[in-house]
């Protein structure tokens, strides 16, 4: 067996750019042979990234073995959604019937066998997908969620009316003013006071 090169590209839309070309390069296979090769048997899983093998044989053959998309791929080409839910349990992006979850059973494993299938099923209920009629929306988990988000609402009204209001004593829109100082007389100064007053009553 010649050397191997094992790379990840978009189905039906590899190119001889990073990381297909530079990693042909040192096979001496064709290269522009092999892309159009890789296009053609991944054509179906246009979308999906498909692990891709190239095995160099001798003058400058080669061969192209391509591997399954993983489970969650599929089940995002099966809805046409992007991506999975970022909120497993509180949110639903769609469902599958339990023919399409068999389907991908057989694309991935080869095989729609109860074993497989409960594997797709668990890949669809941590990227929010329901199966038939499961959503897998967990009811508990809705409920603490919306409990936090009213004690987050409350906390934030509690602040707010706190800065508004002010505290008892001080008047309206000074908060945290000051009481003027009450000016006292130093002890010398009383001294002396006391002393004009007596002269004054002596003349």
């Amino acid at each position: 067996m010649g050397q191997t090169v094992s790379v990840i590209v978009e189905g039906g839309k590899a190119t001889a750019a990073p990381p297909l070309g530079p990693a042909l390069g040192p096979l001496g296979v064709p290269i522009g042979k092999v892309v159009e090769e890789i296009n053609k048997k991944t054509a179906s899983l246009k979308g999906m990234q498909v692990p891709v093998k190239v095995i160099a044989g001798p003058n400058k053959t080669f061969t192209i073995e391509v591997g399954k998309p993983p489970t969650s791929a599929l089940i995002k080409k099966e809805l046409a959604k992007d991506k999975g839910s970022g909120k497993a349990g509180l949110e639903c992006i769609g469902s599958l019937t339990m023919d399409q979850v068999k389907s991908i059973a057989k694309a991935r494993f080869e095989s729609d066998t109860e074993n497989y299938v409960n594997q797709v099923v668990g890949t669809c209920r941590s990227m929010g997908v329901g199966v038939g009629d499961q959503t897998f929306i967990k009811q508990e988990a809705i409920l603490r969620a919306e409990e936090k988000a009213r004690a987050e609402e409350a906390k934030k009204a509690a602040a707010a009316t706190a800065v508004a209001t002010p505290a008892e004593g001080q008047p309206a829109g000074a908060p945290g003013a000051a009481a003027p100082a009450i000016k006292t007389a130093a002890p010398g100064e009383k001294v002396k006071e006391e002393k004009k007053r007596k002269q004054k009553k002596g003349k």
